[in-house]
């Protein structure tokens, strides 16, 4: 846990810095809310005179780029109907704030952001995918800063986020103030992509996880980082340098996108045939749950294993076994139920809803 000691005058201020940075972004932007995925943003790290991590042999910036770029080509050719937009498709430099207004401006369904990370120890390996939201412990408040310290690189960093410190960890705790209404759209994608690149990939599992990044507190429709492989381990690095572990990793990338579309394109589908009959019944009642968390392999005792709470059931989902507490009719409910599994030590838990014992989007 990371104690946190700052004066009362200086949290004052700090709301208001990312309360106002908020409402200056989203004035002109609507909410993407269409049936099916016509548009995906594919973001390439860093980029220009922001190298980003650097290896031993390698430089951040060229590698999220081939990957990037590879990823696009998978989509162009096995989801035609999909546009494929690019915040970059050379060696330039792209501000935070312009890679997310690229994604808003084009009224993009998804948001796609590769990375690569990086320590002082050239033991870490592994891949880990992001999304925006509180981080549960120091590592995580690193990646985000270390991510977010590319702003540092660019000319009207001031003027596009406020004078807003990617160095200082009690502004990362005014940002996630607004966590954005696509988190659990978000977290799906984010589940498929990890689960594509640990069990496809073969690549060490680091989860799923939550932090303050601000190339995706600016979006407006889910968004995932993905952290590809630490460029500080020379075995990552050289896997991550071939061409045979970009094209593995993009394909990774391509294949949990492509089922997140047809998973969400089919959800909305049934809602709509569904929309059409009597919502009175008791087949079309939306029920409410609080999904703890995903694994990959099935708990046998999980009633024993989650003791503290009530109702746990579990639904098979991309793969992973994802278990959940309490049934409510209403969300309000369900939302309340949600702050109890948190209070219980389960951060990321978020209300899912189900229908025809079904989830649903």
């Amino acid at each position: 846990m990371i104690k946190l000691q700052f004066n009362n005058e200086k949290l004052f201020y700090l709301f208001f810095l990312v309360l106002a940075l908020n409402f200056s972004f989203l004035k002109d932007i609507k909410a993407q809310n269409g049936k099916k995925i016509k548009t995906v943003v594919i973001d390439a790290g860093h980029g220009g005179k922001d190298s980003g991590a650097v290896g031993k042999k390698s430089l951040e910036k060229d590698i999220t780029l081939k990957v990037a770029l590879m990823t696009g080509d998978y989509i162009k050719q096995y989801c035609p109907d999909v546009e494929v937009i690019y915040t970059r498709s050379s060696d330039k430099a792209v501000s935070l704030y312009q890679r997310a207004k690229i994604a808003n401006d084009r009224n993009a369904d998804i948001f796609i952001s590769i990375h690569c990370n990086s320590t002082t120890s050239t033991s870490p390996y592994g891949v880990e995918t992001f999304v925006m939201g509180e981080h549960k412990n120091a590592a995580n408040l690193e990646v985000a800063k270390l991510e977010n310290a590319a702003i540092l690189h660019e000319d009207e960093a001031e003027q596009d986020y406020g004078g807003f410190d990617p160095n200082s960890t009690e502004a990362y705790i005014m940002l996630n103030f607004f966590q954005s209404e696509y988190k659990n759209a978000s977290l799906d994608l984010a589940e498929r992509i990890q689960n594509q690149l640990v069990k496809r990939v073969g690549r060490k599992d680091r989860g799923v996880q939550q932090a303050g990044f601000l190339v995706l507190y600016r979006t407006m429709m889910p968004s995932v980082l993905v952290e590809i492989g630490f460029l500080s381990n020379p075995n990552e690095e050289k896997f991550l340098l071939s061409k045979e572990g970009q094209t593995y990793i993009a394909s990774a990338i391509f294949r949990a996108f492509r089922d997140y579309k047809v998973a969400y394109e089919k959800d909305n589908a049934i809602v709509e045939n569904n929309d059409t009959e009597d919502v009175n019944t008791n087949n079309n009642k939306i029920i409410y749950k609080v999904q703890i968390e995903s694994r990959s392999r099935k708990i046998s005792n999980p009633k024993e294993h989650y003791s503290t709470l009530s109702e746990i059931d579990y639904y098979e989902h991309n793969g992973l076994y994802k278990y959940t507490s309490g049934s409510f009719d209403n969300k309000k409910d369900a939302e309340k139920h949600c702050k109890f599994v948190k209070e219980k030590g389960y951060e990321s838990a978020f209300v899912v809803p189900f229908k025809n014992g079904k989830r649903i989007d």
